[in-house]
């Protein structure tokens, strides 16, 4: 059995967009304004309505602004799970190896030849750009999608095992 048949997973935290959390603590200020006008009958029973839409708000808000992604290789697949708020979870994304045309670090010179297309990105990082080194990898799928993941270097290893002209670990 080689390693073209292992497992492995590796989950990232994702720093949720400050607009979204800047959004999701606007929602509850108004819910507590909201709530207190009600009581105090200036708005009444539109006041209790708005107090409920501002905290529906606040609760979807505050699922998008904890993120975890949860990369898995099997094989021969990579899959990638959108974690929210440490509860939900959605499969986001389901890539086979087969078709990945290159994979390497995100600036790294062997996928020089992407840069200047214009690929639908897709980004299942940390969003945290300022970390240095950058430990963020790429790889291009299909000709059609550049993929943004921070992959340990296991997982690396696992796919460079089944594809080894195709990524890159410079």
């Amino acid at each position: 059995m080689g390693l073209d048949n292992s497992y492995v997973e590796c989950l990232v935290e994702s720093k949720g967009s400050p607009v979204v959390k800047g959004l999701s603590y606007l929602c509850l200020v108004l819910a507590v304004l909201f709530f207190l006008s009600s009581i105090l009958t200036v708005l009444g029973g539109f006041g209790l309505i708005l107090c409920v839409a501002a905290g529906a708000g606040y609760y979807f808000l505050s699922l998008n602004s904890n993120i975890e992604f949860e990369y898995q290789y099997c094989e021969r697949e990579i899959t990638v799970d959108k974690i929210l708020n440490k509860q939900k979870r959605k499969n986001v994304g389901k890539y086979d190896v087969a078709h990945i045309d290159a994979m390497a670090p995100s600036r790294s010179h062997h996928l020089d030849e992407y840069r200047n297309k214009t690929l639908k990105t897709i980004d299942y990082s940390a969003r945290e750009p300022e970390r240095q080194p950058d430990p963020t990898y790429t790889f291009i799928y299909d000709g059609k999608e550049r993929v943004i993941f921070e992959p340990s270097a296991e997982f690396v290893a696992a796919v460079k095992s089944v594809a080894p002209r195709k990524v890159f670990t410079d």
